[in-house]
């Protein structure tokens, strides 16, 4: 199978990376610099950019966007607009989305509207809910999210983890086993045009 991956450095992104060449697949690392991986086929591409996104998914069964919003105090409106980019050119392809574990919900109450949420991470979970919401408004788009646990950070691969759909499935994942469980769902979908979630 022939897999891009958007971000393709990051702590997900690299991870996804990873796994895809382990599991023998044809892999196209993406990133704005263009970083060089052992396996993968390294591009220098924005997420922005409407005319390489097209092509590179014309040329892809899967495109992973593996992105996030600004940390350090840019626009996210110009993040949900290259998102909102991708849905428009990504027919034709499946797109997986490395989602935000805020939009999960306990007692029928987003994280992210919760009085305990971490007040460093509210803005990037409430731009990243709107991403959420807007490819929910696709009606052809061939899209599944991924949400991870509410804590997700470096850790083993142990090739174990549980799901859920809308209710987080356990306290964290490390980022190895968050790939283990996207690649399981791009090699046996079953969470199409849907978001679920995953955690050791």
């Amino acid at each position: 199978m022939k897999i891009a991956v958007y971000g393709a450095t990051g702590m997900v992104g690299s991870q996804i990376v990873n796994e895809s060449i382990t599991r023998g697949h044809e892999v196209t690392a993406i990133s704005r610099t263009g970083s060089e991986v052992a396996g993968a086929t390294a591009k220098t591409a924005d997420l922005a950019d409407t005319r390489a996104f097209a092509a590179i998914a014309k040329d892809h069964d899967v495109v992973v966007l593996a992105t996030g919003p600004s940390r350090t105090g840019g626009d996210h409106a110009e993040w949900l607009d290259a998102m909102a980019s991708a849905y428009s050119n990504a027919e034709g392809t499946r797109l997986m989305i490395v989602g935000g574990a805020g939009t999960l919900e306990i007692d029928g109450v987003r994280l992210l509207d919760s009085p305990d949420f971490p007040e460093a991470y509210r803005a990037e979970a409430t731009t990243a809910a709107k991403a959420l919401e807007a490819v929910k408004q696709t009606e052809t788009l061939d899209w599944t999210v991924l949400a991870p646990a509410p804590v997700i950070q470096p850790g083993e691969r142990t090739g174990e983890y549980k799901l859920a759909k809308d209710t987080p499935a356990g306290t964290s994942i490390s980022s190895q086993d968050y790939a283990v469980a996207m690649l399981d769902e791009i090699e046996t979908p079953a969470h199409r045009r849907a978001r679920f979630t995953a955690a050791n």
